[in-house]
């Protein structure tokens, strides 16, 4: 065994050897300039006053006078009087002794004035002392004052670019200005997230799964001829894990993942975003095979040929034009993978998207219920539970409609909630108040709302759950309030259908739904007001979409004007004649104006159960599905279901009625 010495020799040979720091030279360098400059005028002199000079020039102590640069006076002292006082006990204590004894040993500034140069001249020829001038270069000075000023106008310089670049750092000096600032995954480092981290989207997990095996066992595929997809754009809506998908890949592929978002090439300068384009996949070339994630492309990847009165940007288009030619030009990229992501597939340039450059197209669609369940589970995970009355089926059931990150969000707002009321546990209350909060906003308990506002309010919901009660396809009814409720007044939860086709009837029943509680108002009160704002909108675009889109209206017929690419690419305005927008414009009327009369007759027919609804609404402010069934009786719809997906609200802006209205989410209508 080795003893404590013999150790610690070989840990000092271990020691990696610490390279010379240019550093110090520069210290040193500014030392001697200092020192030069400094002690230019030292080498034994002391320095007097000029009072002082005169006693000793009118004592007869002074040998000769040497005048510097017409400022400094040096004095020689004549040597027989050198070791008398005072000049002996000066002389030793001066900045640096060891005078010779030829001197100077003294010196003084005369200033600048001419007066006092003659005067100095007069004095030395009243008493005979030789009288000189001299030019002397101080050249230390100089020096220090140029190193300076440069030194200063270098550092404003290099501060300067570095803002003007985007921050510290190599990466952000002017010069690097054109380098990509893609964040690299490789040596080990990786964003910790796997295929199962990602709950749900099978699918999308399959396809992108199948590229990762191909980079770790590329035999498998090239013994039958396969060649590696060179590019994947993921499109979906946003919130449905596109960017974790691409966060799995990199943790899961053991290549170099290049992650930047599409706005990164975008700078004031001009040339810049090609630049990092060129600069990017020369860095993806070099340490190939690897994975190139561009997320939220649709910034530099819109089509082009746009007139500028339409927002086009040649700086964009060139950067688009770079990409274009490094995914699939003629030079080769072999060994490199672009993945994309956007929730704008639809404004995306067709060169983009074709063959060759982006191959798979991967849509990330929201999760149906089973993902639901899975990634409820996933979120659950760190929070404390009361397991005895937390049902994930029963959530899943809740959210229809809701992303994965609205789910995140929901869990987090549970237990946010719980915390609020001194919880020790989430229980299932706690999230189905968190579920309102998210659509609907926070409850406004103390807000001033008149007995008459409040009245019409009650009526308006009412309204809204008779007809919803009473029509077949209209979604079912979980719950009405008419606390206010962020914007909103009243609102009221439903649970629609998970539907992929929605039929005629199943649109005019929804139509006739959400005009229900303009039309309490009209029947209970012989007058309508502002509140119905966002259920005139969502009718308006429902009977526009039906009329124009889907051929679901008998004169105009089985055509439809919606251009899917976004493009317009065949019309220059409108695709139709004024005559074809007359009668577009009727019958989208006929169909609004329909499905209110239809739901003013329901109310009329029910007018008491609509009372009975209203008058309890004003009683508890809250009710529920087990309450309708009291006043109207069970719902025998056809495929009516007790537990349906996420609710669906409707609310009132306390100004004009209008509330957020989000896709497959609560439907806002309005009081007065």
């Amino acid at each position: 065994m080795e003893n404590n010495y013999q150790r610690n020799d070989r840990q000092e040979k271990e020691k990696p050897k610490r390279s010379f720091n240019f550093y110090w030279i520069y210290g040193i360098i500014i030392l001697v300039i200092l020192s030069i400059n400094l002690f230019q005028y030292g080498g034994g002199m002391a320095k007097i006053d000029p009072m002082e000079y005169q006693r000793m020039l009118e004592e007869g102590d002074v040998q000769r006078i040497i005048v510097v640069n017409e400022q400094t006076v040096k004095v020689f002292i004549k040597k027989d009087e050198l070791a008398n006082e005072p000049h002996k006990t000066k002389i030793k204590s001066s900045p640096i002794s060891g005078a010779n004894e030829q001197g100077p040993h003294y010196w003084f500034n005369v200033g600048s004035s001419n007066s006092a140069k003659d005067e100095l001249r007069e004095d030395a020829k009243k008493y005979g002392v030789p009288f000189e001038y001299e030019t002397q270069d101080n050249w230390g000075r100089e020096i220090l004052n140029w190193v300076l000023f440069f030194g200063i106008m270098i550092a404003i310089w290099m501060f300067v670019m570095r803002r003007i670049g985007g921050g510290a750092g190599p990466g952000g000096q002017i010069f690097n200005i054109g380098k990509s600032r893609a964040q690299v995954f490789e040596g080990g480092k990786s964003t910790n997230v796997t295929f199962k981290d990602v709950a749900g989207l099978a699918e999308a997990k399959e396809e992108l799964q199948e590229i990762v095996d191909f980079l770790k066992t590329p035999k498998k595929y090239t013994d039958l001829g396969a060649k590696i997809p060179k590019g994947a754009l993921l499109v979906g809506p946003p919130g449905t894990g596109k960017t974790l998908l691409a966060k799995a890949i990199a943790g899961e592929a053991n290549v170099p993942f290049f992650s930047l978002s599409g706005s990164d090439f975008v700078e004031m300068f001009v040339g810049v975003g090609a630049s990092r384009v060129r600069d990017l996949f020369k860095q993806a070339k070099e340490k190939a095979p690897s994975i190139i994630f561009i997320d939220e492309i649709d910034a530099i990847g819109r089509a082009r040929g746009r007139s500028a009165s339409m927002g086009a940007n040649d700086e964009r288009e060139n950067t688009l034009n770079q990409l274009l030619t490094e995914m699939d030009g003629f030079g080769t990229n072999s060994g490199v993978i672009i993945l994309g992501a956007t929730n704008r597939a639809d404004v995306l340039d067709r060169a983009l998207m074709r063959a060759g450059r982006f191959d798979r197209q991967i849509f990330v669609d929201m999760p149906d219920l089973n993902e639901r369940v899975e990634i409820f589970n996933v979120h659950l995970k760190p929070l404390k539970l009361d397991t005895s009355n937390v049902d994930v089926d029963f959530l899943a059931r809740q959210t229809p409609g809701f992303s994965g990150a609205d789910i995140a969000n929901i869990c987090n707002e549970a237990a946010l909630i719980a915390a609020r009321k001194k919880k020790q546990s989430v229980e299932r209350q706690d999230f189905l108040d968190a579920v309102d909060r998210v659509i609907g906003g926070l409850e406004k308990k103390n807000k001033i709302i008149t007995p008459e506002e409040k009245r019409a309010i009650a009526y308006h919901e009412a309204g809204h759950a008779t007809v919803s009660w009473l029509l077949e396809h209209a979604s079912p009814l979980v719950k009405v309030t008419i606390v206010p409720r962020g914007r909103s007044l009243g609102a009221a939860w439903y649970l629609p259908d998970e539907r992929h086709l929605t039929t005629a009837e199943q649109m005019l029943d929804e139509m006739c739904s959400a005009l229900g509680g303009r039309a309490a108002e009209d029947v209970m009160y012989g007058k309508v007001s502002t509140g119905a704002l966002s259920d005139l909108e969502k009718v308006t675009k429902q009977a526009y979409a039906m009329v124009t889109m889907y051929g679901l209206n008998d004169k105009v017929g089985n055509i439809s004007y919606y251009d899917s690419s976004g493009q317009s690419e065949y019309s220059f305005g409108k695709p139709y004649s004024e005559h074809t927008a007359r009668m577009i414009d009727e019958e989208m009327s006929k169909i609004v104006e329909g499905q209110y009369q239809r739901a003013k007759r329901l109310l009329t027919d029910n007018k008491h159960k609509l009372t009975a609804l209203a008058t309890q609404l004003l009683e508890k402010e809250v009710i529920f599905k087990e309450d309708l069934e009291k006043i109207f009786g069970m719902r025998n719809f056809k495929g009516d279901t007790s537990e349906a997906p996420k609710p669906v609200t409707n609310g009132h802006d306390a100004v004009s009625g209008a509330a957020t209205v989000r896709p497959a989410e609560p439907e806002d209508t309005g009081t007065v």
